[in-house]
């Protein structure tokens, strides 16, 4: 007998292919997020990293960080100085000019990380606050189990009722 070796969900049933599991989703998106905004602050704060050569580098690069900024802004309170900071110098425009771009694009940089780092120390305690609110979905057999029981209360209350 061969056993498949598709992937399984937690609920047993095989998981459409290039798909993973419900239940590991979590944790890869959090841990491919973080990872790619380190990558990306790294582009632009590591030594060994060039500076970008052209007006289009810096705009994609800033595209990046902003993006980064959005997706780190929903894991931490309004309120946190530290996504303010990253928040307002992400609605500023990149600067004309060689020198002033890629400045901007350093601070950008810096308040990204910072930020990523905030998001290490308060994001846990938000992810489990909205874990905490998802609602509860019930599974389609219990879903019609529901509906047949109710159509035989209705079934029994009519069938109970005297005709005139």
């Amino acid at each position: 007998m061969r056993l498949s070796l598709a992937p399984r969900q937690a609920d047993g049933q095989r998981a459409a292919p290039g798909r993973k599991a419900r239940v590991t989703d979590e944790p890869v998106r959090r841990r491919d997020q973080a990872t790619a905004t380190a990558e990306t602050v790294a582009l632009v704060l590591d030594e060994e990293s060039p500076l970008p050569e052209t007006a289009a580098d810096v705009e994609d690069l800033a595209r990046r960080l902003r993006g980064h900024i959005d997706q780190l802004g929903v894991m931490v309170p309004n309120e946190e100085p530290a996504l303010r900071h990253a928040q307002q110098l992400g609605s500023a425009g990149v600067p004309d000019g060689y020198v002033p771009s890629r400045v901007y694009l350093v601070q950008l940089a810096k308040a990204t990380r910072e930020l990523a780092a905030t998001v290490g120390t308060c994001g846990s305690h938000r992810a489990k606050q909205q874990r905490g609110r998802c609602r509860w979905t019930p599974r389609i057999n219990v879903l019609r189990g529901t509906v047949f029981a109710l159509a035989l209360a209705c079934l029994v209350l009519a069938a109970s009722v005297p005709r005139t």
